[in-house]
């Protein structure tokens, strides 16, 4: 089968064996994906946890059909259509752990599913779950205008939220930000984005930041957060190493919380998908949670998606089509 695997002269098209599921696994005949910032980093050779490196083949997140059923995967069947998430998933066929992906709604082709399991498990989890938003509270998404933090501004909208503020560094794109639940877009790059969260939450902060930056926005971070609010750490775009004042962390009594998918066990995983199809499938399948998509790209042409995620001037989720 085709495969976009990261080998000895860089990411590139080739041929591999066709995998078999095996236990609580399923085999699922690919037919699009969809582009996530850790994939690009895999095309170049880094590390994602315990993925990457020559011989790997890319891709975290498609949508397609089941093809095979490993012998303890239970509740699905040949033949369904569904979308998820794991390792492996820029290929014909692709394996995944039958509690890590979503049955695909009737009124969703390919292409729209395939950009929704990273974006929902992923802001599910830091604004509902582990970010504890009420209705009535204010939330920030750092990084809103990539897929995951358009899906995190929705999802906190849908949750209640009295204030949503989202934050982009390019013009273009903070001003589409209030078409995905955005009360208030800020530049993330002027410092004076944190006297806007204080003017627009009379002067308190937001009650949840979900952080997808970190970097220089560590400490800012921190005085734009409520006295006993919280900050949920999902991602580093803007640095991993940053000065962080543990003054104010303190002073605030914040609860700063660290969160990624890396280090989960798959029990933890599954729970996960579980709490999105309980809590907000429905609006999943109104379509009232979606995502826009910027570019499809047949498969052939992959290495020209990721050229245009590269030069980062996209909106909504990059595709490309098996």
């Amino acid at each position: 089968m085709k495969a976009y695997v990261y080998g000895a002269n860089g990411a590139e098209i080739t041929e591999i064996a066709k995998p078999s599921p095996k236990a609580t696994q399923v085999l699922v005949r690919v037919r699009a994906c969809g582009l996530n910032r850790a994939d690009l980093g895999m095309t170049k050779g880094h590390a994602h946890g315990s993925m990457g490196g020559v011989g790997t083949v890319l891709g975290m997140e498609w949508a397609g059909e089941v093809a095979e059923v490993g012998s303890d995967a239970g509740g699905i069947k040949v033949g369904d259509r569904v979308m998820g998430s794991g390792a492996a998933a820029f290929a014909e066929y692709t394996l995944a752990d039958h509690g890590r992906l979503f049955r695909t709604p009737s009124n969703m082709n390919f292409e729209e599913a395939c950009t929704l399991p990273i974006a929902l498990t992923t802001m599910h989890n830091a604004v509902v779950t582990v970010g504890g938003l009420e209705a009535g509270q204010s939330a920030m998404i750092q990084g809103a205008s990539s897929g995951v933090g358009l899906m995190g501004m929705q999802i906190a909208k849908l949750k209640g939220a009295s204030l949503v503020v989202g934050s982009s560094t390019d013009p273009s794109r903070r001003s589409r930000l209030k078409e995905f639940g955005a009360d208030l877009a800020v530049d993330s790059s002027d410092p004076g984005w944190v006297d806007q969260v204080l003017q627009a939450t009379s002067g308190e902060g937001a009650d949840l930041i979900v952080d997808q930056i970190s970097g220089q926005v560590a400490s800012q971070n921190l005085k734009a957060t409520k006295v006993k609010g919280r900050i949920v750490n999902v991602g580093r775009l803007g640095g991993a190493h940053a000065d962080f004042n543990f003054d104010l962390h303190a002073a605030r009594r914040i609860n700063y919380i660290g969160v990624t998918f890396r280090t989960r066990t798959i029990e933890e995983i599954r729970e996960i998908f579980d709490q999105v199809r309980k809590d907000i499938w429905p609006a999943v399948e109104s379509r009232k949670l979606q995502l826009p998509i910027d570019k499809v790209f047949a498969f052939d042409d992959i290495g020209k998606a990721f050229g245009h995620m590269d030069a980062n001037k996209h909106l909504g989720k990059i595709v490309v089509t098996l």
